[in-house]
Protein backbone atom coordinates (compact mmCIF):
# COMPACT_ATOMS: atom_id res chain seq x y z
CA UNK A 1 0.00 0.00 0.00
CA UNK A 2 3.07 2.21 0.38
CA UNK A 3 3.13 4.32 -2.97
CA UNK A 4 5.90 6.94 -3.69
CA UNK A 5 4.01 8.78 -5.99
CA UNK A 6 1.34 11.48 -6.03
CA UNK A 7 -0.95 12.59 -8.96
CA UNK A 8 -1.15 16.09 -9.96
CA UNK A 9 -4.21 18.06 -8.04
CA UNK A 10 -7.28 18.55 -10.02
CA UNK A 11 -8.74 22.10 -8.91
CA UNK A 12 -11.72 21.31 -6.26
CA UNK A 13 -10.53 18.05 -5.40
CA UNK A 14 -7.38 16.93 -3.51
CA UNK A 15 -5.16 14.26 -5.42
CA UNK A 16 -5.24 10.83 -5.09
CA UNK A 17 -2.13 8.69 -4.08
CA UNK A 18 -2.11 5.48 -6.20
CA UNK A 19 -1.52 2.06 -4.21
CA UNK A 20 1.87 0.73 -4.48
CA UNK A 21 1.94 -0.22 -8.47
CA UNK A 22 4.96 1.39 -9.21
CA UNK A 23 7.19 0.20 -6.33
CA UNK A 24 10.46 -1.90 -7.54
CA UNK A 25 10.25 -5.54 -8.25
CA UNK A 26 10.75 -8.19 -5.27
CA UNK A 27 12.45 -11.37 -4.76
CA UNK A 28 9.21 -12.90 -3.15
CA UNK A 29 5.48 -12.45 -3.84
CA UNK A 30 2.09 -14.17 -2.66
CA UNK A 31 -0.82 -13.70 -5.71
CA UNK A 32 -3.97 -14.36 -3.23
CA UNK A 33 -7.40 -14.48 -5.13
CA UNK A 34 -10.78 -14.73 -3.43
CA UNK A 35 -14.28 -14.97 -3.81
CA UNK A 36 -16.98 -12.97 -1.80
CA UNK A 37 -19.45 -14.99 -0.03
CA UNK A 38 -23.63 -13.63 -0.51
CA UNK A 39 -24.34 -11.57 2.51
CA UNK A 40 -24.36 -7.73 3.91
CA UNK A 41 -22.54 -8.76 6.84
CA UNK A 42 -19.76 -10.14 4.54
CA UNK A 43 -19.63 -7.57 2.17
CA UNK A 44 -19.64 -4.85 5.15
CA UNK A 45 -16.21 -7.33 6.46
CA UNK A 46 -14.58 -6.74 2.75
CA UNK A 47 -14.75 -3.43 3.00
CA UNK A 48 -13.81 -2.86 6.45
CA UNK A 49 -10.61 -4.68 5.35
CA UNK A 50 -10.19 -2.29 2.11
CA UNK A 51 -9.80 1.05 5.17
CA UNK A 52 -7.43 -0.98 7.09
CA UNK A 53 -5.09 -3.05 4.52
CA UNK A 54 -2.83 -0.21 4.85
CA UNK A 55 -2.45 -0.76 8.77
CA UNK A 56 -2.30 -4.05 8.56
CA UNK A 57 0.98 -3.61 6.00
CA UNK A 58 2.87 -0.96 8.50
CA UNK A 59 2.43 -3.37 11.01
CA UNK A 60 3.81 -6.34 9.74
CA UNK A 61 6.25 -4.62 7.59
CA UNK A 62 7.56 -2.39 10.69
CA UNK A 63 9.76 -5.90 11.47
CA UNK A 64 11.66 -5.41 9.26
CA UNK A 65 11.21 -1.73 7.21
CA UNK A 66 14.36 -2.15 4.91
CA UNK A 67 12.14 -5.41 2.92
CA UNK A 68 9.65 -3.03 0.96
CA UNK A 69 6.71 -4.94 1.74
CA UNK A 70 3.40 -3.73 0.32
CA UNK A 71 -0.04 -5.12 -0.79
CA UNK A 72 -1.98 -4.21 -3.96
CA UNK A 73 -5.61 -4.95 -3.49
CA UNK A 74 -8.07 -5.42 -6.79
CA UNK A 75 -11.66 -5.49 -7.72
CA UNK A 76 -13.42 -7.90 -10.29
CA UNK A 77 -16.03 -6.40 -12.21
CA UNK A 78 -18.79 -8.34 -10.52
CA UNK A 79 -17.39 -7.60 -6.80
CA UNK A 80 -17.07 -3.81 -7.53
CA UNK A 81 -21.10 -4.02 -8.11
CA UNK A 82 -21.74 -5.82 -5.12
CA UNK A 83 -18.98 -3.95 -2.78
CA UNK A 84 -19.11 0.09 -3.98
CA UNK A 85 -22.07 0.12 -6.80
CA UNK A 86 -21.91 3.61 -9.02
CA UNK A 87 -19.84 5.05 -10.17
CA UNK A 88 -17.74 2.34 -12.05
CA UNK A 89 -14.75 2.20 -13.31
CA UNK A 90 -15.06 3.23 -17.29
CA UNK A 91 -12.80 -0.09 -18.56
CA UNK A 92 -13.99 -2.77 -15.62
CA UNK A 93 -15.44 -5.85 -17.15
CA UNK A 94 -15.60 -9.41 -16.65
CA UNK A 95 -11.85 -11.10 -18.08
CA UNK A 96 -12.01 -11.05 -21.88
CA UNK A 97 -11.29 -14.81 -22.92
CA UNK A 98 -9.51 -15.77 -26.34
CA UNK A 99 -9.76 -18.91 -27.74
CA UNK A 100 -8.73 -20.69 -30.69
CA UNK A 101 -7.86 -24.36 -31.96
CA UNK A 102 -6.71 -25.81 -28.64
CA UNK A 103 -5.00 -22.69 -27.29
CA UNK A 104 -7.65 -20.84 -24.56
CA UNK A 105 -7.07 -17.57 -22.61
CA UNK A 106 -9.69 -18.98 -20.11
CA UNK A 107 -11.64 -16.94 -17.21
CA UNK A 108 -12.17 -18.27 -13.29
CA UNK A 109 -13.98 -17.14 -10.64
CA UNK A 110 -12.18 -14.29 -8.57
CA UNK A 111 -13.37 -11.49 -6.73
CA UNK A 112 -10.38 -9.50 -4.96
CA UNK A 113 -6.64 -10.09 -5.54
CA UNK A 114 -4.22 -9.37 -3.18
CA UNK A 115 -0.95 -8.94 -4.83
CA UNK A 116 1.48 -9.19 -1.70
CA UNK A 117 5.24 -8.31 -2.29
CA UNK A 118 8.58 -8.07 -0.48
CA UNK A 119 12.02 -9.12 -0.28
CA UNK A 120 11.19 -11.55 2.16
CA UNK A 121 8.85 -14.27 1.70
CA UNK A 122 7.89 -14.89 5.64
CA UNK A 123 6.84 -10.92 5.50
CA UNK A 124 4.46 -12.04 2.49
CA UNK A 125 3.32 -15.00 4.30
CA UNK A 126 2.59 -13.29 7.33
CA UNK A 127 0.50 -10.64 5.85
CA UNK A 128 -1.15 -13.27 3.60
CA UNK A 129 -2.17 -14.96 6.80
CA UNK A 130 -3.56 -11.87 8.68
CA UNK A 131 -5.74 -10.90 5.45
CA UNK A 132 -7.66 -14.24 5.38
CA UNK A 133 -8.22 -14.16 9.70
CA UNK A 134 -9.07 -10.95 9.11
CA UNK A 135 -11.80 -11.93 6.14
CA UNK A 136 -12.92 -15.40 8.10
CA UNK A 137 -15.78 -16.69 6.92
CA UNK A 138 -16.55 -13.72 4.46
CA UNK A 139 -14.58 -14.98 1.84
CA UNK A 140 -13.46 -17.87 -0.22
CA UNK A 141 -10.20 -18.71 -1.34
CA UNK A 142 -10.18 -19.28 -5.52
CA UNK A 143 -6.46 -19.62 -6.11
CA UNK A 144 -2.83 -18.42 -4.08
CA UNK A 145 0.55 -18.88 -5.30
CA UNK A 146 3.52 -18.03 -3.89
CA UNK A 147 6.35 -16.70 -6.56
CA UNK A 148 9.87 -16.07 -6.28
CA UNK A 149 12.59 -14.59 -8.46
CA UNK A 150 14.99 -17.02 -10.45
CA UNK A 151 18.50 -16.41 -10.76
CA UNK A 152 19.07 -13.12 -12.68
CA UNK A 153 15.21 -12.48 -12.87
CA UNK A 154 14.50 -15.36 -15.31
CA UNK A 155 11.44 -17.65 -15.78
CA UNK A 156 11.51 -21.54 -15.50
CA UNK A 157 11.97 -21.90 -19.32
CA UNK A 158 15.53 -20.17 -18.65
CA UNK A 159 15.01 -16.32 -20.34
CA UNK A 160 14.98 -12.97 -18.82
CA UNK A 161 11.60 -12.09 -17.67
CA UNK A 162 10.23 -8.54 -17.56
CA UNK A 163 12.88 -6.64 -19.68
CA UNK A 164 10.35 -4.25 -21.62
CA UNK A 165 9.29 -2.92 -18.06
CA UNK A 166 8.54 1.05 -18.38
CA UNK A 167 10.78 2.78 -16.15
CA UNK A 168 10.10 6.42 -14.16
CA UNK A 169 7.65 8.86 -16.09
CA UNK A 170 6.96 6.19 -18.25
CA UNK A 171 6.20 4.07 -16.01
CA UNK A 172 3.42 6.12 -14.27
CA UNK A 173 2.23 7.17 -17.70
CA UNK A 174 1.31 3.81 -18.43
CA UNK A 175 -0.23 2.29 -16.14
CA UNK A 176 -1.67 5.30 -13.74
CA UNK A 177 -5.31 6.47 -14.70
CA UNK A 178 -5.84 9.95 -15.00
CA UNK A 179 -7.97 12.67 -16.55
CA UNK A 180 -9.58 10.02 -19.15
CA UNK A 181 -11.56 8.88 -15.58
CA UNK A 182 -11.03 11.45 -13.10
CA UNK A 183 -13.60 9.92 -10.53
CA UNK A 184 -10.49 7.01 -10.78
CA UNK A 185 -7.76 8.88 -11.27
CA UNK A 186 -5.07 6.90 -9.32
CA UNK A 187 -6.35 3.97 -9.72
CA UNK A 188 -5.51 1.10 -12.86
CA UNK A 189 -5.74 -2.23 -14.26
CA UNK A 190 -4.61 -5.10 -13.65
CA UNK A 191 -4.58 -8.83 -15.45
CA UNK A 192 -3.22 -11.88 -14.02
CA UNK A 193 -2.74 -15.52 -15.34
CA UNK A 194 -1.36 -18.89 -14.05
CA UNK A 195 0.55 -20.43 -17.26
CA UNK A 196 1.63 -23.78 -16.77
CA UNK A 197 5.03 -25.25 -18.70
CA UNK A 198 6.04 -28.39 -19.90
CA UNK A 199 9.17 -28.13 -19.32
CA UNK A 200 10.54 -31.43 -20.63
CA UNK A 201 8.81 -30.74 -24.08
CA UNK A 202 10.56 -27.32 -23.73
CA UNK A 203 14.09 -28.46 -23.08
CA UNK A 204 14.17 -30.79 -25.70
CA UNK A 205 14.45 -28.21 -28.21
CA UNK A 206 17.20 -26.32 -29.20
CA UNK A 207 18.64 -23.41 -27.59
CA UNK A 208 18.23 -21.65 -30.96
CA UNK A 209 14.57 -22.66 -31.71
CA UNK A 210 13.81 -21.46 -27.99
CA UNK A 211 15.32 -17.98 -29.07
CA UNK A 212 13.31 -17.71 -32.24
CA UNK A 213 9.75 -18.68 -30.29
CA UNK A 214 10.80 -16.18 -27.52
CA UNK A 215 12.75 -13.34 -29.80
CA UNK A 216 15.91 -12.88 -27.78
CA UNK A 217 18.97 -14.33 -26.81
CA UNK A 218 18.94 -16.77 -23.83
CA UNK A 219 22.06 -15.94 -22.51
CA UNK A 220 22.64 -12.30 -22.98
CA UNK A 221 18.72 -11.08 -23.52
CA UNK A 222 19.11 -9.34 -26.60
CA UNK A 223 16.58 -9.18 -29.15
CA UNK A 224 17.00 -10.69 -32.13
CA UNK A 225 17.53 -8.42 -35.15
CA UNK A 226 14.11 -8.04 -36.99
CA UNK A 227 15.92 -9.77 -40.29
CA UNK A 228 16.09 -13.32 -38.18
CA UNK A 229 12.82 -12.36 -36.09
CA UNK A 230 9.70 -14.77 -36.64
CA UNK A 231 6.61 -12.60 -36.56
CA UNK A 232 5.01 -15.07 -34.78
CA UNK A 233 8.04 -14.92 -31.66
CA UNK A 234 6.82 -13.96 -28.53
CA UNK A 235 8.59 -10.14 -27.99
CA UNK A 236 7.05 -9.33 -31.56
CA UNK A 237 3.16 -10.09 -30.81
CA UNK A 238 3.42 -8.40 -27.45
CA UNK A 239 4.38 -5.15 -29.05
CA UNK A 240 1.44 -2.89 -28.97
CA UNK A 241 1.31 0.21 -30.96
CA UNK A 242 -1.19 3.10 -30.59
CA UNK A 243 -1.14 6.30 -33.50
CA UNK A 244 2.75 4.94 -34.45
CA UNK A 245 3.77 4.92 -30.62
CA UNK A 246 4.21 1.77 -28.52
CA UNK A 247 2.03 1.40 -25.48
CA UNK A 248 3.83 -0.52 -22.36
CA UNK A 249 2.44 -2.26 -20.01
CA UNK A 250 3.80 -3.09 -16.37
CA UNK A 251 4.96 -6.89 -15.41
CA UNK A 252 5.80 -8.02 -12.11
CA UNK A 253 5.61 -11.79 -13.55
CA UNK A 254 6.93 -14.82 -10.95
CA UNK A 255 8.12 -18.32 -11.59
CA UNK A 256 6.48 -20.75 -9.11
CA UNK A 257 6.00 -24.48 -9.17
CA UNK A 258 6.48 -27.87 -6.93
CA UNK A 259 9.27 -29.80 -7.87
CA UNK A 260 8.68 -33.47 -6.56
CA UNK A 261 4.73 -32.57 -9.26
CA UNK A 262 6.31 -31.88 -11.86
CA UNK A 263 4.50 -28.24 -11.61
CA UNK A 264 6.65 -25.67 -13.32
CA UNK A 265 5.03 -22.00 -13.79
CA UNK A 266 5.28 -18.30 -14.51
CA UNK A 267 2.81 -16.15 -12.96
CA UNK A 268 1.59 -13.54 -15.34
CA UNK A 269 0.80 -10.16 -14.01
CA UNK A 270 0.20 -7.52 -15.84
CA UNK A 271 -0.66 -3.59 -14.74
CA UNK A 272 -1.64 -0.73 -17.25
CA UNK A 273 -3.53 2.15 -17.63
CA UNK A 274 -6.45 0.72 -19.88
CA UNK A 275 -6.99 -3.55 -20.03
CA UNK A 276 -7.82 -2.81 -23.72
CA UNK A 277 -3.28 -3.19 -23.89
CA UNK A 278 -3.40 -6.57 -22.48
CA UNK A 279 -5.95 -7.86 -24.44
CA UNK A 280 -4.64 -7.30 -27.40
CA UNK A 281 -1.24 -8.99 -26.27
CA UNK A 282 -3.41 -11.60 -25.71
CA UNK A 283 -5.53 -11.78 -28.69
CA UNK A 284 -2.52 -11.59 -30.48
CA UNK A 285 -0.79 -14.50 -28.93
CA UNK A 286 -3.63 -17.05 -28.73
CA UNK A 287 -5.38 -16.21 -31.84
CA UNK A 288 -2.52 -14.57 -34.00
CA UNK A 289 -1.57 -11.55 -36.13
CA UNK A 290 -2.76 -11.93 -37.88
CA UNK A 291 -5.06 -14.90 -36.94
CA UNK A 292 -3.27 -18.42 -37.10
CA UNK A 293 0.64 -16.57 -36.89
CA UNK A 294 0.07 -16.99 -32.96
CA UNK A 295 2.76 -17.42 -30.24
CA UNK A 296 4.29 -20.38 -30.46
CA UNK A 297 5.22 -20.53 -26.67
CA UNK A 298 1.64 -21.93 -26.08
CA UNK A 299 2.52 -25.31 -27.60
CA UNK A 300 4.26 -25.55 -24.21
CA UNK A 301 2.50 -23.09 -21.69
CA UNK A 302 -1.28 -23.56 -20.93
CA UNK A 303 -2.98 -20.60 -19.14
CA UNK A 304 -4.94 -22.49 -16.29
CA UNK A 305 -6.63 -18.99 -14.82
CA UNK A 306 -7.59 -15.30 -15.77
CA UNK A 307 -9.21 -12.61 -14.58
CA UNK A 308 -9.61 -8.80 -14.41
CA UNK A 309 -9.16 -6.22 -11.45
CA UNK A 310 -9.45 -3.05 -11.20
CA UNK A 311 -7.13 -1.50 -8.22
CA UNK A 312 -8.21 1.72 -6.91
CA UNK A 313 -6.19 4.63 -5.26
CA UNK A 314 -4.70 3.88 -1.96
CA UNK A 315 -6.97 6.89 -1.27
CA UNK A 316 -9.82 5.36 -2.17
CA UNK A 317 -8.96 2.39 -0.33
CA UNK A 318 -8.62 4.30 3.16
CA UNK A 319 -12.03 5.99 2.84
CA UNK A 320 -14.05 2.78 2.33
CA UNK A 321 -16.40 2.82 4.91
CA UNK A 322 -19.29 0.32 5.95
CA UNK A 323 -22.27 1.88 5.08
CA UNK A 324 -24.00 0.59 8.45
CA UNK A 325 -21.23 3.13 9.79
CA UNK A 326 -22.31 6.73 11.45
CA UNK A 327 -19.20 7.99 8.94
CA UNK A 328 -20.96 6.00 5.93
CA UNK A 329 -24.35 8.04 6.14
CA UNK A 330 -22.92 11.42 6.70
CA UNK A 331 -23.68 13.73 3.77
CA UNK A 332 -21.46 14.07 0.63
CA UNK A 333 -21.10 17.45 1.93
CA UNK A 334 -19.47 17.09 4.98
CA UNK A 335 -17.82 13.86 4.21
CA UNK A 336 -14.66 12.95 3.26
CA UNK A 337 -14.26 12.43 -0.92
CA UNK A 338 -10.33 12.37 -0.76
CA UNK A 339 -10.97 9.03 -2.75
CA UNK A 340 -12.45 11.32 -5.93
CA UNK A 341 -16.07 9.47 -5.59
CA UNK A 342 -17.40 12.31 -5.11
CA UNK A 343 -19.05 11.17 -1.83
CA UNK A 344 -21.34 8.48 -3.85
CA UNK A 345 -22.40 4.56 -3.98
CA UNK A 346 -21.99 2.40 -1.45
CA UNK A 347 -18.94 4.17 0.27
CA UNK A 348 -21.72 6.78 1.47
CA UNK A 349 -24.09 4.30 2.32
CA UNK A 350 -26.27 4.13 -1.14
CA UNK A 351 -25.44 0.81 -2.65
CA UNK A 352 -27.93 -0.65 -4.93
CA UNK A 353 -26.52 -3.96 -4.92
CA UNK A 354 -27.11 -4.38 -1.07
Amino acid sequence: MTAPMILQEVPDRPAAVPQAVLAPLSRAAIFLVVSIKPGTENRAILRTLCADLSGLVRAVGFRDTEAGLSCIMGFGSEAWDRLFGQPRPAELHPFREFHAGTRHAIATPGDVLFHIRARRMDLCFELATQIMERLADAASPVDEVHGFRYFDDRDLMGFVDGTENPQGELARDSTIIGEEDLAFAGGTYVIVQKYLHNLTSWNALSTEAQELIIGRKKLSDIELDDSVKPTCAHSALTVIEENGKEVKILRDNMPFGRASQGEFGTYFIGYSRSPRTIEQMLENMFVGRPPGNYDRILDFSTAVTGNLFFVPSATFLDDVADPSSEAATTSPSTASVRDGSLGIGSLKGNNPHE
